[in-house]
């Protein structure tokens, strides 16, 4: 397998030297697999590990996909119990799921490195709740988490919640857009060394190293600070799964490494240099990703079963899969995300069939680096605190003017406690009127 040894230009704009690198390597879990009878392998060869709503289950998966050293999995969810535009459900197909960043959270502690990334949407939601969510769970696993980001786009999905409508394809990456600026901006809301823990002064915090957000824009108006301390990558890693121009557009602007679905090289070079010009009008470099699902082994039940998905279906040996995927990574992808058909069958066998093949080929890793974290692993750049490095007056919060004129992304100042807050502990209870101020509304922005 001799790829990669020729020098020439990547799709994107950038030069690609004869320097062989690694294959960045990830798996897309979903329930028990992408195939829609994957549940009925699992079920007739007791295969579920106690059921995909259990604990025990997800920490299979994981410790299997880490002995496989790949960098990161993904664990797919939605506002649908089923996935697919149809608010039926079907009686024959998987319904139910559990929430992504919480399976995360389950498995984190029985990993030790591999990176973990949820889905979690932004429309209908609140960007407060998905920042508190992945900075802890970047925390319990050591700075390995990061953050896929989806979009709700049916009408039934809006009628779970029941305040709007639909919103159209603009509106939803706008809104998006909005989102991940204020989780990445209460990312940055206290300082890394904000927790000081001075038992000789009694003093467990320097309030001047928490800052207030004050984002105001279409969607949202969100003081902060955030409640959770800075994660400890700093900013988890931001992905998106693009399919069309707009959200390759959003992903340039707003995430770290985007998933795109080539059906063979000539449509993968063309996505590449749809996802360049992006990144040359943001003025921003992103990862790019080729998502594929793929079906190492026959499934006994549903022999020859076509798998309708938004990506490309791979079904051969791991040995045309491993020439695949080096094919790509030579027509200029970063990594790929392996969906699995059947996670009991296809994730042991990208980990014992596929790994090895790309190690001997010079290009995937045959070990973890201890004490990396996500963003090392990616080669991504160090995330510096937007506030530590800005010059802010440090005022008390009920001391500041709201100018809704001046530019959002301007309006910083650093968090004092207001002297209406209760000096001494209440025991633990918390009330609205006595919390710190980190609030955010929709439909209109507004402050309160």
């Amino acid at each position: 397998m001799g790829y990669g040894h020729d020098a020439r230009r990547r799709p994107d704009g950038r030069f690609r030297g004869p320097v062989v690198t690694e294959l960045h390597l990830a798996v897309g879990l979903d329930g028990y697999g992408w195939h829609p009878h994957a549940w009925r392998h699992a079920f007739a060869h007791n295969a579920t590990g106690g059921g995909q709503l259990s604990g025990r289950y997800w920490a299979a998966l994981a410790a299997t996909a880490e002995r496989g050293l790949l960098d990161f999995l993904t664990i797919d969810d939605s506002l649908d119990a089923q996935p697919g535009p149809r608010p039926e459900i079907s009686p024959r197909r998987l319904a139910g799921r559990a929430d992504a960043t919480l399976v995360a959270a389950r498995i984190a502690p029985v990993t030790a490195h591999i990176g973990l990334i949820p889905v979690a949407t932004v429309t209908h939601t609140e960007p407060f709740h998905v920042s508190k969510a992945i900075a802890t769970l970047d925390h319990i696993s050591h700075g390995r988490a990061g953050w896929q980001v989806r979009v709700s786009a049916t009408a039934h999905e809006a009628a779970l919640f029941g305040r709007r409508s639909a919103p159209d394809g603009d509106e939803l990456f706008h809104e998006a857009a909005d989102a991940v600026e204020v989780v990445r901006r209460l990312w940055d809301s206290w300082e890394d060394d904000a927790v000081i823990r001075d038992v000789a002064t009694g003093r467990y915090i320097d309030r001047d190293k928490l800052h207030y957000i004050d984002f105001a824009g279409e969607h949202f108006s969100v003081k902060g600070p955030s409640i959770t301390p800075r994660p400890p990558q700093g900013q988890p890693v931001v992905a998106a799964l693009a399919h069309a121009p707009r959200v390759y557009e959003f992903a340039a602007a707003s995430a770290d490494l985007v998933f795109v679905t080539p059906r063979d090289e000539e449509s993968l070079r063309a996505i590449l240099a749809e996802v360049g010009q992006a990144q040359r009008a943001t003025g921003r470099r992103i990862q790019a990703y080729a998502d594929l699902v793929v079906s190492l082994g026959e499934d006994p039940l549903t022999p020859g079963a076509a798998i309708s998905s938004d990506a490309h279906a791979f079904r051969g040996s791991a040995s045309d899969l491993a020439e695949l995927l080096l094919a790509w990574q030579d027509a200029g992808v970063d990594g790929v995300r392996l969906r699995p058909a059947v996670n009991a069958i296809d994730l042991p066998a990208i980990v014992d069939d596929l790994v090895p093949l790309l190690q001997r080929a010079g290009r995937f890793r045959t070990r973890y680096r201890e004490g990396e974290t996500l963003r090392d692993r990616l080669g991504l750049a160090p995330a510096p605190n937007r506030y530590a490095t800005a010059p802010s007056a440090s005022l008390p919060c009920r001391s500041w003017t709201w100018h809704p004129s001046a530019p959002a992304a301007t309006q910083r100042r650093r968090c004092a406690t207001p002297s209406t807050w209760p000096s001494t502990p209440n025991n633990g209870a918390t009330s609205v009127t006595g919390s710190p101020s980190t609030t955010s509304s929709r439909w209109p922005a507004r402050r309160r």
